[in-house]
């Protein structure tokens, strides 16, 4: 409501005077900084809109970047921007105007210049130790409440050197992180940071909170140690490129602090506090703040937590709370270490200045919650961080275990695909009556009707979507961890800490469903009279993408990814590759594993039984449980190659758990795979690495293609009649995702500029078939490539490496022709179940980007051994010559077009090996640095005989 006597607004605004300024502000801030300058011009009130700091600060914070602080938001968003010189702006004065007032900017412009003083008492809401033994801690703490822990910290040089004006002494010219909400990514010098902070005065400041500065100042972990209460960290096992974020350096001015949270991945954390004060505000597991909504998604279980800033929340919302409904509060001093249990709801505003480091960790006390975490499916994640509000038929009445201070519960606007569960202190219903979540969650236990809420792990677990896989469900990005990171953390915690087995196994039950593949992997090994796992065994192996086991000399992967018929295509056609490798001679036959047993695994009346199976044929059992129509069901492998094609164009993958699973049991090779032992090898060693991946996928793509009978149409009306029938499918494909490709690259996060995405589809060849169909030869024919066989996910965990004995240090750098193969016994690929046709330069792709990470020296001498024309037509002769001159036919051009069209994000490691290509403007540019050397492999390459 705006005061009396605002005559100036209805005049101003005309038949804009009946929105509220809130609205007001908040459509000004969708325009782009050019058209705010324009509309400041249309009238008084609307220049008072549209030079608010707020809203320049929104405008900066949208385009990100380094930062320097010019003295207002305007100023530095206009010169970021190139808009007007630094002395043009300052010749300009701010105008002023009599007859506006406005309650909603009064409000924000007193949150920008309050002093905070008022909240600096502590009336000992959270305990305050001294000396606590780790016994006293783990019995009395750990995971029960949060404490204050005095003399910690006592020891630390950080407790002298960690002042403002020494931190400025030594790393003034570092460059820090800023964590603001958004969406761009903000760094300051700390001089620059600094500076700013004096000449400030926003709602919400810029704050320091930067996981990455023990590697941009190094010097700062030598200024302190984590204490001895919380050393355990089970993370630490993995190396620190694999592990979460977990530790931070945070300097935040008076007024700044981190909103409504639950640390990540349901960790715990210390926060020790080196200089200022801070005040803190904690509510226990599962009891949603008032005035903070919690976003669920429900097909992928992200959570996302809608919050006002910290000092929003402790001005406008706590003064409100009556008193049992107050969160637990403390004022935390230099000196001071806070420690925050695991899915405890914290808020922190900074009192003034202040400089702390922080760590969040695993333990035994959270080791099952983080698990749990991990775990796909959304209805426990709800549950651990909204408690029963996530429970379908659930009110307040029910949560009475939780401590003094219940809130009244609010419960609207629901979609199919994210619930959103919301906590309302009283001052701010909206709906005094307390209403149910409509999540829906048919497997939820009907004993919990009358249960309270716990956040003991076996409440929470009965939470767990049972029919959510691990291996098949979507991965929540909101996960601290990736899914490959998560199985390799707890097969390392396996091996590495025998001691904790129980516990892991536990945890392993609840984040990747061990229980049932271990039972599986006993069922395979009995009825192929495999030898039992020993105890290092009985875990999975963290990369691929589906279950791994490793037994004794044996592999035994059990194909779950993509659903049924994904997984049996994919098998199915493996076995055709390998029954053609025997059939042709191919001496690739000696660098891949040997097939010792395949088939399906049923699950029927609670008991798995194997089903052998050799790709031959269409085996009873899937008719039963996946009935297949397809074209070559009465062809030798059914399911192989070309009804792979068919099977995935028409759309039919599907991810819906069946009871049946297909399997196959190799030899497992000798050697160590190379993303683990890339950095001990020499660049010889790399060489002659990348030289037998050339021979060896040579050997891959010379092999001949099945012979297809009445393939299928795809149903796409730009493939044509003329285009040949072997490319049609794969024709369809590129074209659909040409069709969607603006949508298909901001998919991807931010990664692709804006830039390159606005120009993807002009840089794309008009009709897709132009990749593999070339312009008229030397009779007037249109010439095309032939596809073959493509492995699609050659990978650094995809390659096996030993080094031969014979043959000493990897010095050899010679080109290796085919006689030379047998002799490379280092190096061995694995994993076909991607096999699929297309161009071989598809292949090349994670080679360069994932194997060589861009090294040229690598893709040369790839190249060099691998001795076959990229652009080949059936008798395998080079055809490069025989076309006239065209961008499509071009390698470097082509293999841009497939990084474009990738379902892979294959672009972000583009981005993050050649970091200048962040500015580039142009997809020219980056096809030109990364791929030009395909150019003139290509006009040189031999002609080789069929």
């Amino acid at each position: 409501m705006e005061s009396a006597g605002n005559g100036r607004r209805d005049a101003a605004l005309g038949g804009l005077a009946v929105l509220p300024d809130e609205l007001l502000c908040a459509v000004v801030d969708l325009l782009q900084p050019t058209d705010i300058g324009r509309l400041a011009c249309v009238s008084s009130v609307m220049y008072i809109l549209c030079n608010e700091e707020p809203l320049w600060m929104s405008k900066y914070l949208s385009v990100g970047g380094h930062f320097e602080y010019k003295g207002s938001w305007k100023k530095t968003t206009l010169a970021r921007l190139n808009l007007c010189s630094e002395n043009s702006e300052l010749e300009q004065k701010a105008r002023h105007f009599d007859g506006f007032n406005s309650l909603y900017l009064y409000r924000r412009w007193y949150r920008c210049f309050t002093t905070l003083s008022s909240y600096s008492f502590d009336n000992g809401h959270v305990e305050r130790k001294d000396d606590l033994s780790l016994d006293h801690f783990r019995s009395q703490y750990d995971g029960k409440g949060p404490v204050l822990l005095g003399k910690l910290a006592d020891s630390w040089p950080a407790r002298t050197k960690w002042s403002m004006q020494q931190l400025v002494h030594d790393y003034g010219e570092v460059t820090f992180r800023i964590s603001q909400r958004s969406p761009k990514k903000i760094i300051m010098k700390l001089k620059d940071y600094v500076s700013y902070m004096e000449l400030q005065h926003d709602e919400d400041p810029l704050y320091i909170f930067d996981d990455k500065f023990g590697e941009s100042a190094p010097a700062l972990l030598e200024d302190y140690r984590v204490p001895h209460l919380f050393q355990e960290d089970l993370f630490d096992v993995l190396d620190y490129e694999q592990r979460p974020a977990f530790r931070w350096f945070i300097i935040g001015p008076e007024r700044s602090g981190a909103s409504w949270h639950v640390d990540p991945g349901l960790t715990s954390a210390w926060n020790t506090l080196l200089c200022g004060r801070k005040r803190w505000a904690l509510y226990p597991p599962g009891r949603v703040p008032g005035g903070v909504t919690v976003h669920v998604s429900a097909e992928d279980g992200d959570v996302d937590i809608e919050t006002p800033t910290s000092l929003q929340w402790w001005l406008d919302i706590y003064p409100h709370l009556a008193e049992h409904e107050k969160p637990l509060e403390c004022t935390q001093l230099p000196g001071e270490t806070i420690f925050v249990p695991s899915g405890w709801w914290h808020c922190v505003l900074n009192l003034e200045t202040t400089v702390a480091v922080t760590q969040n960790f695993v333990n035994q006390s959270n080791f099952e919650h983080v698990c749990l975490d991990m775990a796909p499916g959304h209805c426990h994640k709800g549950v651990c961080r909204a408690g029963l509000l996530a429970v379908p038929g659930k009110s307040v009445g029910d949560m009475e275990n939780h401590p003094p201070g219940t809130i009244t519960w609010n419960h609207n606007d629901m979609t199919s695909t994210e619930e959103r569960l919301k906590g309302l202190g009283s001052v701010t219903a909206s709906n005094s009556e307390s209403q149910c979540s409509s999540f829906e969650f048919s497997d939820v236990d009907k004993s919990l009707e009358n249960q309270v809420f716990s956040y003991d792990i076996g409440f929470l677990s009965q939470f767990l979507e049972k029919e959510k896989d691990h291996y098949t469900s979507v991965w929540s990005p909101t996960n601290p961890i990736g899914q490959r990171e998560a199985r390799e953390w707890l097969r390392r915690l396996w091996v590495l800490k025998p001691e904790l087995r129980g516990l892991i196994w536990k945890g392993a039950c609840l984040a990747i469903n061990v229980d049932k593949w271990y039972a599986c992997l006993e069922e395979i090994r009995a009825c192929h009279s495999l030898p039992a796992p020993s105890e290092d065994e009985k875990l999975p192996v963290g990369t691929g993408s589906n279950p791994v086991f490793i037994v004794s000399d044996n592999v035994i992967k059990i194909n779950a990814e993509g659903g049924l018929g994904y997984s049996a295509h994919g098998l199915g056609t493996e076995l055709e590759f390998y029954d053609l490798l025997r059939k042709v001679g191919s001496p690739l036959i000696n660098h891949i594993p040997e097939i010792i047993a395949s088939g399906f695994l049923v699950y029927e009346d609670g008991v798995y039984r194997t089903v052998p199976w050799n790709g031959k044929g269409m085996p009873d059992v899937l008719a039963k449980y996946y009935p297949l129509e397809l074209s070559y069901a009465n062809s030798c492998f059914p399911l192989g190659l070309w009804s792979k094609q068919q099977f995935g164009m028409d759309g039919s993958a599907e991810s819906s758990n069946r009871p049946i699973w297909p399997y196959m049991v190799t030899r497992k090779c000798k050697g160590d795979i190379f993303a683990h032992v890339r950095d001990t090898l020499s660049k010889a060693d790399l060489l002659n690495l990348a030289s037998s991946l050339g021979v060896q996928m040579r050997n891959i793509h010379l092999l001949p293609l099945p012979h297809g009978e009445s393939l299928p149409e795809p149903e796409d009306n730009n493939v044509k009649d003329s285009d040949p029938p072997e490319w049609k499918q794969v024709i369809s494909t590129l074209n659909r995702r040409k069709n969607n490709i603006k949508k298909h690259l901001a998919n991807w996060g931010g990664t692709v500029p804006t830039v390159l995405i606005e120009k993807a589809e002009e840089y794309l060849p008009p009709d897709m078939s132009s990749l593999i169909k070339l312009v008229k030869d030397d009779d007037g024919d249109s010439v095309y490539t032939f596809p073959s066989w493509i492995h699609s996910d050659i990978m650094d965990d995809n390659i096996l490496t030993q080094r031969a004995p014979e043959m000493g240090s990897l010095t050899d750098t010679k080109s290796t022709g085919d006689g030379d193969l047998e002799k490379l016994n280092e190096i061995h690929i694995i994993d076909f179940s991607d096999l699929s046709i297309g161009d071989p330069l598809c292949d090349l792709i994670p080679l360069h980007l994932d194997v060589f990470r861009g090294d040229i020296d690598l893709l040369r001498e790839y190249l060099r051994s691998y001795q076959l024309p990229f652009l080949r037509g059936k008798s395998n002769n080079d055809i490069y010559k025989s076309v006239q001159s065209s961008k499509f036919s071009t390698a470097a051009y082509r293999a841009m077009c497939y990084c474009i069209l990738h379902d892979d994000n294959v672009l972000a490691a583009i981005f993050g090996l050649w970091k200048e290509l962040r500015n580039a403007t142009s997809w020219e540019e980056i096809e030109h640095l990364v791929w030009d050397d395909l150019n003139r492999y290509q006009q040189s390459s031999p002609t080789l005989s069929s």
